[in-house]
């Protein structure tokens, strides 16, 4: 599949960087440089599981896991937003400490690897730019991010280069932590909300209930669930009163419902004399 391998490659480009960037880190003594090594480590992680997991999460429903496997790129996400919240704390602990303990820098250095950085996570950005998948969309807005993050370490280079300002570092590499933390904590509130299966926010309750009542022989709908198993694909079930039961009324219904993004549903057809069989059955 051909996102799989513009992930690979991109995974490849990123874990070469990481360990170029780490070494470089430790020569230029920049905490911003060596705090992103750790950045990029975990994009490399993030890139890894997004390419097995693109491959496991293509598997067929079977006797275990008989609503197929799209949830294991949820697990990923879990794994490396994890990852980013730790390390952006880790970062932000030590630039706080280096600015009271200043250390001198390595600005060319900084500057050459800073160079790098625009150019390595700019080709990674390149590679994933078609996003055939939620997968390789994501990592592309990383890549991307990476790129905006290396701009702003070269920017900082050449200010400090001239003016020797070394608590600047530390004040760049809080700042870019601060963002990476803002982002992994909204996409944290993402995933927590598909597991507590709040209804996904490209539907409308209200306007799937008007989009069915709307149909021929709906006479009124209830006991309607809607979630989504990844973030991408939404499921949802309910009873449907009609006038008369038959294929084409279930089938217009859920025609109905592919339009307001629902892509799987399981619908209960009641007629409008029947008492329906769940006690609890109230919304």
């Amino acid at each position: 599949m051909k996102s799989s391998k513009n992930i690979l490659v991109a995974f490849l480009l990123n874990l070469s960087f990481s360990i170029i960037e780490f070494v470089g880190g430790l020569f230029t003594k920049s905490v911003a440089i060596m705090s992103d090594s750790f950045h990029d480590f975990g994009d490399c992680l993030s890139i890894f599981l997004a390419y097995v997991l693109e491959k496991k999460s293509q598997k067929n429903p079977d006797d275990i896991y008989t609503y197929g496997y799209l949830r294991f790129s949820v697990l990923g996400s879990i794994i490396t937003t994890f990852i980013l919240i730790s390390g952006s704390i880790l970062v932000i602990y030590n630039a706080i400490k280096r600015i009271f303990k200043p250390v001198s820098l390595n600005y060319q250095g900084i500057l050459v690897l800073a160079v790098v950085g625009v150019i390595v996570n700019l080709l990674a950005a390149l590679v994933t730019r078609e996003k055939d998948t939620l997968n390789q969309k994501s990592i592309n807005l990383h890549m991307l991010e990476d790129v905006l993050g290396w701009v702003v370490v070269l920017i900082g280079g050449i200010v400090m280069l001239f003016t020797h300002i070394s608590w600047l570092d530390s004040v760049l590499s809080i700042l870019v932590a601060l963002y990476i933390l803002k982002e992994a904590l909204e996409n944290l509130k993402i995933i927590l909300d598909i597991f507590l299966e709040r209804i996904p926010d490209n539907v409308n309750l209200e306007e799937v209930k008007k989009n069915i009542l709307e149909l021929k022989g709906v006479k009124g709908i209830h006991h309607i669930h809607i979630r989504s198993i990844d973030g991408v694909h939404n499921y949802a079930t309910m009873h449907v009163i009609v006038e008369d039961i038959s294929p084409k009324i279930k089938a217009d219904i859920k025609r109905k419902l592919k339009t307001v993004a629902i892509d799987h549903s399981t619908i209960e057809l009641e007629k409008e004399n029947e008492k329906c069989c769940d006690e609890k059955c109230n919304y």
